[in-house]
């Protein structure tokens, strides 16, 4: 598990690059970091996903200049559906596929603003399998119903994010879209982020919920991978 440098448009940039055990070929996931950026926390998951058996690839978001500046070009790039960060992540994912190790079966997981960003490019075509967990909604939710197949996950008292999983639910419906939306009933968001300290917002934290919870989280996590095992082909 390291810092690699892979090829995108606004020129080189860096990522975590996980790698499961033995000789592959394994399928691929694009890991996409929430508002924090390149966390242990965020690393640790790239390291699990690899462990069962993934090319886990994580673009580093804030690596292009100072932080503060950063966050604004990924957040409107969220907004927009364009710009460096959709650059960047997409760039991972041709990485994965150039990878002789990968399989050429690539899916995404985000977390946050992560996963914002993977209901963005959920209907784009050049994902095989889509994994946004407290994902901010798109624009257009009527987008999903292209989507790729798509195992989502919220909390229900996610005051940001109010009636996600059903609207999100509602949009892949439309298209009939392979899928597995749920909803967790009590916790709120980030449930699934184990930061290891408190936020550095404790009002945020608890007007919002920000709190991880393991008994939800191992659920989670157990849906995607059983997901991800179903639309990526065998690991």
């Amino acid at each position: 598990m390291s810092m690699i440098d892979y090829a995108a448009p606004a020129g080189m940039t860096r990522g975590y690059l996980s790698v499961p055990e033995g000789d592959g070929p394994w399928p691929g996931v694009v890991v996409v970091q929430d508002i924090m950026g390149m966390t242990t926390d965020i690393q640790r998951i790239g390291d699990r996903i690899a462990a069962n058996g993934y090319l886990a690839l994580t673009p580093a978001l804030y690596h292009r200049g100072p932080k503060v500046g950063c966050v604004v070009s990924a957040m409107r790039s969220l907004v927009t559906g364009k710009g460096t960060a959709v650059d960047d992540i997409i760039a991972a994912r041709d990485h994965l596929v150039a990878d002789p190790r990968c399989t050429g079966k690539v899916g995404i997981v985000g977390f946050c603003m992560g996963g914002g960003f993977t209901l963005l490019l959920a209907p784009r075509g050049i994902f095989d399998a889509a994994a946004p967990n407290y994902g901010v909604l798109p624009r257009s939710l009527s987008a999903l119903s292209s989507s790729c197949p798509m195992v989502a996950t919220y909390g229900a008292n996610d005051v940001l994010l109010p009636n996600a999983a059903a609207k999100v639910e509602a949009a892949l419906a439309k298209g009939d879209v392979p899928r597995d939306v749920k909803e967790y009933p009590e916790v709120g968001h980030s449930f699934m982020n184990d930061w290891g300290f408190p936020t550095p917002a404790p009002t945020l934290e608890r007007v919002v919920g920000f709190n991880y919870s393991e008994p939800e989280a191992e659920d989670a996590w157990r849906r995607i991978f059983a997901f991800f095992g179903e639309h990526l082909g065998p690991k």
